[in-house]
């Protein structure tokens, strides 16, 4: 199967390019309009418990215990998903989250395939993680300014509340956009699948929690299966493998800090999770600027001239590649805060294997990435290791 999306002159005339750029773009005016309704901006439904659970790369923050009832915390936590008391029922709440889910696998997997092809021409990818950041301000924004959603209000100590957690924010966007163009997006979460072992790390050492055995008997096969996924792994570098546990420990990093600093507490008004995320995302652009500039100075700006001079892109193809890069990459983490907040940690857990699961052969059909055999049943058991790690924390929380 020959999927073609930019830069391919002899197979894609500059009129399908354009045309299929209009789709996609009426695919995100769809989505933005589902996101922008008022059920998706609604305060999120109270809380029962936060079951932590895996990360799917992202970008959705993990909180390190369980138990945290202020909503700013509540905002927080991801991977793990929430269990939520169910508003409404019937066909029409099902065709809502049935709606948040294929839109948030739709824009994950647009996010790590346009990544990936801009990565492939432009090998930089401290800049292109700036530009996907930045790219969410450009959403978030006019929300605010047109008042479709309530701005956060923060005070300055709020802010230095964040400023570590959106560090670690920051390193988990940057981690998973180095491992990306270091090596195979399939390789990427195969790696990224064992987050449940560092964050059981960190919080034991940096919390003193400690699990019940049935969770940590979970981690063997994640660790295994990782492990023999990287043994035969055909496209493996160690700076593919180096930054995806980066991304990885930021994560979890990320949750540890937020439990520290923000549990039991609100923090400002308006910072439901949408906002939050929002609030973050500015904060790392700030921060990636700097980063940006040091790491790779303005060599983006000639490498960009010089990838449109070779005729494969032009300056309008190449510039919609990075923004829809951008737009996807926030776009899935909006939508995943929606789906995420409407269904219980069990089939948060289901729905979060299924798309790793499906990102990974999109990219690999995409991209016509080769998997040996051991790869395929490395990462096969990795990802069947962090179903069960989040079904068991759940189930363990369920115990307390």
């Amino acid at each position: 199967l020959n999927i073609t999306f930019f830069g391919n002159k002899t197979k894609t005339s500059t009129e399908n390019k354009m045309a299929f750029t209009k789709k996609i773009l009426a695919i995100f005016a769809l989505a933005v309009v589902a996101v922008s309704s008022a059920s998706a901006f609604a305060p999120v439904p109270a809380v029962k418990n936060v079951a932590a659970g895996t990360n799917n790369g992202v970008r959705h923050m993990p909180m390190a215990n369980m138990g945290v009832k202020s909503s700013t915390s509540v905002a927080l936590s991801a991977a793990g998903g929430e269990a939520v008391e169910e508003a409404d029922s019937g066909l029409g709440e099902t065709l809502k989250v049935g709606t948040y889910f294929a839109l948030w696998y739709l824009f994950n997997i647009g996010y790590n395939i346009y990544n990936k092809q801009a990565l492939n021409v432009l090998a930089f990818p401290w800049t292109i993680a700036l530009i996907q950041m930045a790219t969410g301000i450009l959403y978030f924004g006019p929300l605010w300014l047109l008042g479709l959603r309530k701005a956060p209000k923060l005070s300055f100590d709020d802010m230095k509340t964040l400023v570590p957690i959106a560090l670690c924010h920051t390193g988990v966007h940057v981690g998973a956009v180095v491992a990306l163009g270091a090596g195979a997006v399939s390789f990427a979460h195969i790696v990224k699948a064992s987050e449940p072992v560092v964050t059981c790390l960190a919080n034991f050492l940096l919390l003193g929690q400690v699990l019940s055995p049935m969770v940590y008997a979970t981690l063997l096969p994640i660790i295994g299966g990782v492990a023999i996924a990287s043994m035969k792994e055909l496209s493996f570098t160690v700076l593919a493998l180096a930054a995806a546990m980066l991304s990885n420990v930021s994560s979890s990093l990320r949750g540890v800090l937020s439990k520290k600093t923000m549990s039991g507490k609100q923090i400002g008004e308006n910072l439901d999770a949408q906002n939050l995320y929002a609030v973050l995302t500015a904060m790392s652009t700030l921060m990636l600027i700097p980063a940006a500039l040091g790491m790779e100075g303005l060599g983006f700006f000639s490498a960009f001239k010089d990838v449109v001079a070779a005729g494969d892109f032009t300056n309008k193809s190449l510039s919609v590649l990075l923004a829809l890069g951008g737009a996807t990459y926030y776009l899935y983490n909006e939508v995943a805060f929606l789906a995420l907040g409407k269904v219980n940690p069990v089939t948060h857990a289901v729905g979060n294997t299924i798309k790793r699961v499906v990102i990974i052969v999109a990219s690999v059909v995409a991209f016509k990435t080769p998997m040996s055999t051991g790869s395929i049943i490395g990462s096969s058991i990795a990802i069947a290791g962090t179903l069960l790690y989040s079904l068991a924390m759940n189930a363990s929380k369920k115990k307390d």
